[in-house]
């Protein structure tokens, strides 16, 4: 049955390892996926890091990083991608393809990547600001601002394109004072390349309101960043800046030599507005010159390149519809690919479902022989059955057997003990009759009962001790044992001990000390822990000599606490203790002022102890005394 069992584990196993194999999709592990992702935001970081100085370059790094991250399905390089192209044709002044591009990165960034989408809005801002319309170029900043949170990066971007609307729009103040919002801002952000950009645009604005020298000093200070941040467009912007600036003081000289150092480097870098601009101050510095000639000879550069650069965009838009297409083209091959391994992965599905189909029937047709094993193999158990049941029938009977001695060892004990109880109790009963006897036919006086009373007060203790015993014991085996446990405190206890044993105490002079823990507690059922208790130290002072001493002690460990009755009595031999805990074999003596007992008392407290979940033992030295010890449970669940 086992091999069977076996065999049917193994089968099952293989279709399962068929259904993962041959169902489930091709899955990057955890590992590779995450390199693969993280090489995808390194090379979207470089494109985003170069685009203003190497804009080719940093379009041909955005288009990879974008190929790779559709391949592994990356949300984040997607959208990442499209947006740095978008940033690339931004900074070459194709503004219409920019917003495109950035159209496509907003509907495929993940939506709690809310700072790069804030970055994206505020992008299209900016190119809404350069196509001068301003209306939506507000609207997309204010979009912006929704996705920005507390990001202080985020926040002076959104800032910085405002101050540039409003100094387009004519409101200097207002472009000043967001353009200074956000240099704190950036600055808290460490932002140096958008620190650096607010530089040229407050330059720009004090120079509209003719505060020439503020208008130098941040044009400077813009320059010196262009460098650090290695912003060529910002550089060659800051150039022509100077030149309007001298242009607009009259200084017409140093207007054209910074217009030439701009125009020259935007021209390298095709950043077509400062180029245009650059020849206007130029146009404008040689007419106020007076050197007509040379305004003529810029004059026509400036239209030339103007019909060169509208040559140039329209060869260029082709250009741009080519990458658009050639990208485009990529990514729908990708797509046709996975479309591919969808229909490869539906195939395999149906053939897998053919395995399991067959895979199962085979199990079937295995149940249907292990059916008929397993019937075979009751059969077989059946007739095994039957013969543990006749070895259990003679193990009851020697059990039966054994029941009926102990029966009769038990009668025994029991004829025992009541001829022990006759002997014990009649003694003090008799005693007590003859006084009362004497006492009222006035043989005695009141004086002379009163001190035989004293006297015989320990031997009717002895016998209320003895029927208190036999009574508990009688009440256990009639009604079972039970308990109801509650939080004792075992010094307390002792107190009520001494009180109880106070005359016999004092009439033998034996000392009594209560060393047990005060105010700790244990779990135990409190009148069985009196009974042990009371049959301890009745016993340590039967066998106690005059003027001895009994010590109650307790110490804890652990989850169970030790109780001990110590007393300096005559103690017994290893023999004599053995003897102690039995039925069959238990013994009295006689006490030290000639006590009786019936040895039953001790049976008794070792069988409350043990009800309690503890445990009842005894270490004795001839003519030194004996130690009886116990151990309760500190809580309900160990009791």
């Amino acid at each position: 049955m086992n091999r069977l069992m076996r065999f049917l584990f193994v089968l099952l196993s293989f279709v399962i390892v068929q259904n993962v194999a041959f169902a489930q999709p091709p899955v990057l592990p955890s590992s590779k996926n995450a390199a693969q992702q993280k090489k995808i935001d390194s090379l979207n970081d470089l494109s985003y890091k170069i685009y203003l100085e190497y804009p080719d370059s940093a379009r041909a790094i955005a288009e990879k990083a974008l190929l790779l991250a559709e391949r592994s399905r990356y949300q984040l390089g997607i959208g990442r991608g499209f947006m740095n192209i978008g940033h690339v044709y931004w900074a070459q002044s194709y503004y219409p393809v920019a917003l495109f591009y950035l159209n496509k990165a907003l509907a495929e960034l993940p939506k709690d990547q809310q700072s790069v989408i804030c970055n994206a809005y505020i992008i299209r801002g900016r190119i809404y600001t350069d196509l001068h319309n301003y209306g939506e170029a507000i609207k997309n900043l204010d979009r912006a601002r929704q996705f920005a949170m507390d990001d202080p990066d985020c926040v002076a971007g959104i800032l910085s394109e405002r101050s540039l609307v409003y100094k387009r729009t004519g409101r200097y103040a207002e472009a000043i004072r967001d353009a200074k919002k956000a240099l704190v801002l950036n600055k808290i952000a460490h932002n140096k390349d958008d620190e650096a950009v607010l530089y040229g645009k407050l330059s720009g604005t004090y120079r509209l309101t003719r505060d020439f020298k503020a208008a130098v000093a941040y044009s400077d200070t813009a320059l010196r960043e262009s460098y650090t941040t290695r912003n060529k467009r910002l550089r060659a912007t800051t150039y022509v800046e100077y030149a309007q600036i001298y242009y607009q003081m009259h200084d017409y000289d140093k207007a054209i030599a910074y217009a030439n150092l701009g125009g020259d480097l935007a021209d390298s870098i095709g950043v077509v507005d400062a180029i245009s601009q650059a020849y206007k101050t130029l146009i404008g510095s040689y007419e106020s010159k007076h050197k007509l000639q040379k305004a003529m000879f810029y004059q026509e550069r400036y239209n030339k390149m103007q019909d060169s650069a509208n040559s140039f965009n329209r060869k260029k838009n082709t250009d741009l519809i080519q990458n658009y297409f050639t990208l485009n083209t990529k990514l729908n091959e990708m797509a046709v690919g996975e479309r591919n391994q969808a229909e490869l992965r539906d195939k395999m599905k149906w053939q897998n479902a053919v395995i399991t189909s067959l895979s199962l029937s085979l199990i079937a047709v295995i149940l249907m022989l292990a059916v008929t094993y397993y019937f075979y193999r009751q059969k077989k158990l059946a007739g095994e059955h039957l013969n543990l049941q006749n070895e259990a029938l003679t193990s009851q009977k020697q059990v039966i057997e054994a029941q009926t001695a102990n029966l009769e060892t038990l009668s025994n004990i029991k004829n025992k003990l009541l001829a022990v109880i006759a002997h014990d109790l009649r003694t003090p009963l008799a005693n007590l009759r003859n006084i009362a006897d004497m006492f009222e036919t006035d043989y005695l006086t009141k004086e002379e009962v009163h001190w035989l009373m004293k006297d015989i007060n320990p031997m009717v203790k002895g016998a209320e001790l003895t029927l208190s015993n036999l009574l508990e014991w009688a009440g256990n085996q009639m009604k079972g044992q039970s308990i109801s446990l509650a939080q004792l405190d075992i010094s307390l206890l002792g107190v009520e001990m001494e009180q109880t044993f106070m005359h016999t105490l004092q009439k033998k002079g034996i000392g009594f000390a209560n060393t047990a823990s005060p105010g700790k507690s244990v779990m135990a059922d409190e009148n069985h822990i009196k009974v042990v208790l009371r049959n301890l130290i009745s016993n340590a002072i039967k066998f106690t000599d005059n003027n001895g001493s009994i010590t109650l002690a307790s110490e804890f460990d652990d989850n169970k606490v030790i109780i001990s009755v110590k007393d300096t009595g005559k103690g017994m031999t290893r023999e004599e203790t053995d003897k102690l805990f039995s039925a069959q074999t238990h013994f009295s003596q006689r006490g030290t002022s000639g006590e009786n007992g019936l040895g039953i008392g001790l049976m008794l407290c070792k069988e409350l102890v043990e009800l309690n979940g503890g445990k009842l033992w005894v270490v004795s030295t001839p003519g030194k005394g004996s130690t009886f010890y116990f151990s309760l449970p500190l809580n309900a669940e160990y009791a």
